[in-house]
This record gives C-alpha cells, structure tokens and sequence, in this order.
C-alpha cells in the first residue's frame, strides 16, 4: 500500500494519498480493531467499501506513526474524530484510492474524486447559476469536479448537518490550474466565513481538494 502523496500542508497540517493494493486480511493485520469496529465491518459487503474503510484507518495509523490503538469515531453529523486526541481529522476515498488529512491547529477538510464525464449530469445539483456561468466551468469536466471536490471537503471541514453545496458554498471566479486554489465564500449560522479552498490532480485521472481554517 504505496503512500503516493505525502505533504506538510503547513507547520501543523498533513496530508496523504495512499493506493489501495491489499486486501482485507493484510489490511485488518495491520490495524486494532475494537469489537464494535468489527460489528460495523460485518454490516458491508466485501469489496471496495470495505477496503476503503480499512485503507482511510490504515492510513490514519500510518501518518500517527503510532503502533497504539487509535479510536477513530463519527460523531452524530457522520464527521469523523479521535476520541483521545485533540487532533482534528479528515478522510475520503474513492475507487482505489484514500487520502487523509490531520491537523493539529485547525479544522481540515478533503475529498478524492476519480474524474469521470458523469459529473456533467449532475453540475446544475451542486453549482448555482452564477458559478455555472463561469465561462471555464460549464462544460469542463476538470473544472467541475474541481469545484465539486472543494465544495465536498468545505463540508467535511464544517462537519454539520443542514450545509448545501449550491445554496450556502459559493465558489468565486477562478482560472483553472493543475494545482490551483479558489476563494470560498460559506453562508455559516454564525455569518460568512471566506476561506481559501486548495485542489489539484494527485494522479491522472483523479481530483482531490482540501481546506484548513
């Protein structure tokens, strides 16, 4: 299992993409699962689900460099968190891939996404009229999954329920690059909060996007 990305996003900030190649058995001799983990293991079909839970905990134990347990929870939004740490996690996967973020300071948010032409039949679900009026998103099949990976990870990083992508995320005009950022403007209860939103393609034919606020 190949870490394939692994970065210092800052001082107190990681980041990593590993490639899925194990299967179950050597993925699960690797990691310390409490009984009610092996319960909810029992509840997925084997295959890809399976695996990518087990690669985003392995991942997880790999970037802690630690040979501890480590209770990895979610709590009652879905947002996953260390119950014994006050390191703020995130985690994502998708087809043979899993990519991690931790941060010791702020609060962290990625999404991985295998790019594939789909992605145009649902653009009008997650882009509002004026982001879709963008003359280099519309149609762009990089750009729209660009987009959609920096809204996905400005909602794990916010990590509750009731946030749209279209109605309260609104991405603002950006040139499309390899390794390029956006201006987020997210309406939260408390107000809007304008974040920089970060994305690039880790490998060919995947996007992934992250945030840290």
């Amino acid at each position: 299992m190949p870490v394939i990305y692994n970065q210092d996003i800052d001082d107190h900030t990681i980041l990593a993409v590993w490639k899925i190649e194990e299967g179950e058995e050597q993925l699960l001799s690797g990691l310390q699962l409490k009984q009610h983990e092996l319960d909810f293991l029992a509840t997925l079909s084997p295959g890809k689900r399976l695996l990518q839970w087990l690669s985003t905990r392995f991942l997880l134990r790999t970037m802690l460099k630690t040979s501890e347990y480590i209770d990895c929870r979610m709590d009652e939004h879905g947002k996953p968190y260390l119950a014994d740490s006050s390191y703020s996690i995130s985690l994502s996967h998708s087809y043979d891939y899993a990519a991690v973020m931790i941060g010791k300071e702020k609060g962290v948010g990625v999404d991985i996404e295998l790019i594939k032409p789909k992605i145009h039949r649902i653009q009008q679900k997650f882009l509002s009229l004026p982001e879709l009026a963008q003359s280099n998103v519309k149609n762009n099949t990089d750009a729209l999954y660009a987009c959609w990976c920096v809204k996905e990870a400005v909602y794990k990083w916010y990590g509750k329920k009731g946030l749209e992508f279209r109605k309260h995320i609104h991405i603002q005009p950006f040139e499309l690059q390899d390794h390029g950022s956006m201006t987020v403007l997210v309406d939260l209860p408390t107000g809007t909060q304008r974040l920089t939103v970060c994305y690039f393609n880790t490998i060919p034919g995947y996007m992934l996007g992250y945030v840290v606020a």
